[in-house]
């Protein structure tokens, strides 16, 4: 265990060193809620969906976790590259430990970024349904950090240069960020296209902070818990798996 606890504090360490890195990400957040926030607010207004910005302002919150704690895996292959990842995995401690302790804290980072997009989608004019609601949010932003930074994990121990792991962006993360139900609500799709958002995981974590944040669902949060829970044990098991046949 105090191998995890290590592991997670260093990962903390450096993003809290990473400046431009915590401003960095915040540019597309930002660019969504402000840019695509407001110039949709008419359109959606007139359809009859109402105020765009309580609708989308979740989906912005679930979009910066997702991007921060994917890219957390590029750490695995920035270190194996130069070496670094050998260093930590001759440490006599179980490969498992390893990866839940990088996971933590990919998960830790990721969540903060999350609440720092929360704090700013105020300033767009977002205001939560109910504020005793608003703590129930947080326990799904670290599950989405959770789940989506072990994802993140066993995708980078595939692979072995950068280039790789940005072509998994291209054609694995952002789908899952289109087809969630971030952006457009998800009642009156095509079956196809509703599909395809009934598998993706992050539509249950995008539906649940919609739930607790604006008061409107799709799913219901028994059902968001439940598909998030398992599949972030199932990525859990499966990175694990991974990082423990990880050639270095």
């Amino acid at each position: 265990m105090s191998t995890i606890y290590i592991l997670w504090l260093r990962q903390l360490k450096r993003y809290s060193r990473s400046r431009a890195r915590m401003i960095g990400s915040l540019g597309q957040p930002l660019l969504f809620l402000f840019a695509l926030g407001f110039g949709f607010a008419p359109i959606y207004e007139k359809a009859g969906g109402g105020d765009y910005i309580q609708f989308i302002a979740p989906g912005v919150i679930g979009m910066s976790i997702l991007f921060t704690a994917v890219l957390s895996g590029i750490e695995i292959i920035w270190e194996r590259q130069f070496g670094f990842l050998k260093e930590t995995m001759v440490a006599p401690v179980p490969r498992m430990h390893i990866m839940l302790g990088r996971t933590l804290g990919g998960a830790t980072v990721a969540f903060i970024q999350g609440f720092v997009v929360f704090l700013i989608t105020f300033l767009a004019g977002f205001r939560p349904e109910s504020m005793l609601m608003v703590p129930l949010a947080f326990p799904f932003m670290f599950l989405i950090a959770l789940l989506f930074t072990a994802l993140g994990t066993g995708i980078a121990c595939l692979l072995q240069d950068f280039q790789g792991f940005h072509l998994f962006m291209n054609f694995l993360v952002m789908p899952l960020f289109f087809l969630s139900g971030a952006l457009f609500p998800l009642e009156g799709l095509p079956r196809p296209i509703a599909i395809m958002a009934s598998l993706d995981p992050l539509s249950y974590g995008v539906d649940a902070l919609r739930i607790t944040l604006s008061g409107v669902g799709h799913f219901g949060l028994p059902v968001d818990i439940t598909v998030l829970s398992l599949v972030t044990a199932l990525f859990l098991g499966i990175g694990s798996y991974l990082f423990s046949r990880i050639q270095v």
